[in-house]
C-alpha cells in the first residue's frame, strides 16, 4: 500500500487530503495515472505540468519509483504574496 498525500490548493480541489493505492511498486507517473483511473475526475489537478511531489519527505519527480509503504505527497508550487 502507497500512501499519497494532497497538500493545500490540490486537496481542496480533490476533497479529499490522502489515500491509499494498493501498488507493489511503481513510478510518480504511474502511480498518478492509477489515481485518475479510480478518480477520473482528478485528470485534470493530477496533470498539471508544475505539480510537486515528494516522496518520504524528499523531492522527487515523474520517474521516482515508489514502493509499498511509501508516503508520496503532492502539492502545487509555493507561491508567496
Amino acid at each position: 500500500m502507497i500512501k499519497v498525500l494532497f497538500f493545500a490548493q490540490l486537496r481542496e480541489t480533490l476533497g479529499t487530503e490522502q489515500c491509499e493505492v494498493e501498488l507493489d511498486s511503481c513510478t510518480i507517473n504511474e502511480l498518478k495515472q492509477q489515481l485518475i483511473q479510480s478518480q477520473p475526475e482528478w485528470q485534470q489537478a493530477l496533470t498539471q505540468a508544475n505539480l510537486l511531489v515528494a516522496v518520504n519527505q524528499a523531492m522527487a519527480n515523474g520517474q521516482t519509483v515508489v514502493k509499498a509503504g511509501d508516503e508520496v505527497a503532492l502539492f502545487p508550487p509555493v507561491t508567496g504574496g
